[in-house]
């Protein structure tokens, strides 16, 4: 496998070939189911920061704590910041997980239908059809401002930077 800048990510041990978000580009659009089976798309989210949370699955220990720490979080950030966390989780288990964990200040949405989100942010773990541990902050104007792709499935994310990032752009 080529080992060329912007293409080599996934985990170490299930690498993929999508183009990874650089900061600075424009963040791509995209379709995501909620909870509820609704639509949402980038434009949902207009005029605020966006903290972008990806994971493989929302029933492994690491992925749980990424989501119940950024819902945490959300908290203190304001209403013009918003946190959502993405898998390929079908809806009934990301539902599911919100309601057993009162998960209530940040969105959980789906990319299962075409993993199309996951192609386009470049978190396709394709062997696994899951997504990649990823954390992007995207400004009001959905610039990619702060990127993080986790090279290891079972690292955390560094919840301080990209924190930091969001609160500087609110």
């Amino acid at each position: 496998m080529t080992n060329r800048p912007g293409m080599m990510v996934g985990t170490l041990e299930h690498p993929v070939r999508y183009e990874m978000l650089m900061t600075g580009q424009s963040a791509p659009d995209f379709k995501l189911l909620a909870n509820d089976r609704s639509e949402r798309r980038l434009s949902d989210y207009a005029g605020k920061v966006k903290i972008i949370s990806t994971i493989p699955s929302i029933d492994t220990r690491v992925c749980s704590a990424q989501t119940r720490r950024f819902n945490e979080e959300a908290v203190s950030l304001g209403e013009n910041i918003v946190v959502l966390t993405v898998s390929a989780d079908t809806t009934f288990a990301l539902r599911r997980y919100c309601d057993n964990e009162g998960i209530k200040n940040s969105e959980t949405l789906s990319t299962y239908m075409d993993m199309e989100f996951a192609d386009a942010y470049g978190v396709h773990d394709v062997a696994w059809r899951a997504c990649q541990r990823a954390v992007f902050v995207l400004d009001k104007d959905n610039i990619v401002r702060h990127v993080e792709y986790v090279p290891v499935i079972g690292q955390e994310v560094d919840f301080a930077a990209a924190l930091a990032a969001a609160r500087q752009l609110a």
